[in-house]
Order: structure tokens, then C-alpha cells, then sequence
């Protein structure tokens, strides 16, 4: 039976590339997706295209019972999930805190912190050896920008990613003993859509001048780190940074 893989956000960019990654390595993966159906779609077309194993799941990760929901169909049509990326995120315009909407903020933090708090809950209570599991890897998808604070542009987006440094920090440690690994990677800059979903689609341009590498990131350069680190079995409590030397 092939290892079980959940990407959140897996429609696009680096959940997508790390979708079609996992799957040649042998995974089942589960694309999850919040509105849009057609690209996790494709990505599940190209993962069989190529003889893997994918299902696409709409689950937004700000609602607690389809999120539940999610692992439930995974467990039906998958199997139990051994490791679980926590992907989706959202960045918003560039804004200096004293402008920030409450909604704003809210939304956030619901979206970047709240929603792999209860992805990796239910991720544990299937992977810990104390609830009969085999154990596992949680992969947390986190930024460069929570070392760097995001000043004028987005302090909300880097404070909500430094939330997810500090719950890997703890978060290993607690399951370390129950055969659950628990890691970071930190990407920099990377050709994706988010920043222009944002309404800053001349940040990636503008930041490649400025990384000492002199370029942003691909996308399948963050999906390599992250198939590292399902694969790292002495590794917990890391942060993998993947940013160009920023």
C-alpha cells in the first residue's frame, strides 16, 4: 500500500509541485483545495497521467468540520495519512499595521494558524503510536518572512508564520516520543500566485533584486525540501530555510 500524503493548498505553486513530487515518489496524495476545483483537478489528472494515486478534496481550512470531513474521506479512499503538509496560506496588500482592518487580521491568523492547528490535530490523533498509528511526518509550510518581520509590507502575514515557527518548536517535542516528526520549511520569494492574489504582483520582480542569490525561488525547489523532510527520520523541530540567503 503507498504512503499517504495531504497537501493543503494543493491547487497551485508549491502545494502543487509538491503533489506531483510526492506522487512520483510513491505517495497517495490527497490535493486539498479551497474554491478552486479545477486546478487541484489537473493536478490530480497529471499525478494519474503519469500512474499515481490522487484524489482532490475541497475543504477550506478556516472551517473545523470540513477540515474533519477531509481526513475522513482521506481515510476511506486513501488509507490512514502518514505524512501531512500544511500548505495553504494567505498574504494580503501591503499595509502598515496602523491601516489593518480587524477582518483583516482575523482572517489571517484563521487561515495560517488556526487552520494547521486542526489539520495537524487530526493528523495526530491517526499517526500517534498512543492511538494505535505507525507514526508520521507534519511538514508546516512557514516563511522566511517570520525571521525577517515583514515591516510595511505585511507584520500580520510575518507574525502569523512566526506562530507556526514557535508551534513546531513546541509541537515536536510533544509528539516526538509517539513516532511523529514535526518540522519547518521557511521559503523565501517563489514564482507562485500568491502575492498577486494579495494584490502585490510586482513583489517577486522587485524582491529578486534584492536576494543575495540574485533571483526568487521555483516552486519545485521548496517541494524537494519538503520530500526531504517527509523522508528525515532523525529530523524534528527543524527549520529549513529555503529563501536565496535573505
Amino acid at each position: 500500500m503507498k504512503p499517504v500524503m495531504i497537501i493543503t493548498g494543493a491547487g497551485r505553486g508549491i502545494g502543487a509541485a509538491t503533489a506531483i513530487m510526492a506522487a512520483q515518489k510513491g505517495y497517495a496524495v490527497a490535493v486539498n483545495y479551497r474554491s478552486d476545483k479545477a486546478s487541484a483537478d489537473k493536478v490530480v489528472a497529471e499525478i494519474e497521467s503519469d500512474g499515481g494515486r490522487a484524489i482532490a478534496i475541497q475543504a477550506d481550512v478556516v472551517d473545523e468540520a470540513a477540515i474533519v470531513a477531509m481526513f475522513e474521506t482521506v481515510d476511506r479512499e486513501l488509507g490512514r495519512v502518514d505524512v501531512l503538509v500544511n500548505n495553504a496560506g494567505v498574504v494580503d496588500q501591503i499595509s502598515r499595521v496602523d491601516e489593518m482592518s480587524f477582518k483583516r487580521v482575523d482572517r489571517m491568523m484563521k487561515i495560517n494558524v488556526v487552520g494547521p492547528f486542526i489539520c495537524a490535530r487530526e493528523a495526530i490523533k491517526r499517526m500517534s503510536t498512543q492511538s494505535g498509528g505507525r507514526g508520521g511526518a507534519i511538514i508546516n509550510v512557514g516563511s522566511a518572512a517570520s525571521h525577517l518581520g515583514g515591516a510595511g509590507e505585511y507584520v500580520d502575514y510575518a507574525a502569523s508564520k512566526g506562530a507556526i515557527d514557535t508551534m513546531t518548536e513546541g509541537l515536536s517535542k510533544e509528539v516526538a516520543g509517539e513516532g511523529i516528526r514535526v518540522n519547518t520549511i521557511r521559503p523565501g520569494v517563489i514564482r507562485t500566485t500568491i502575492h498577486a492574489s494579495g494584490g502585490n504582483p510586482d513583489k517577486p520582480d522587485i524582491a529578486g533584486s534584492v536576494i543575495p542569490m540574485g533571483r526568487i525561488g521555483e516552486p519545485e525547489e521548496i517541494a524537494n525540501g519538503i520530500l526531504w523532510l517527509a523522508e528525515a527520520g532523525f529530523t524534528t523541530g527543524a527549520f529549513v530555510d529555503i529563501d536565496g540567503g535573505v
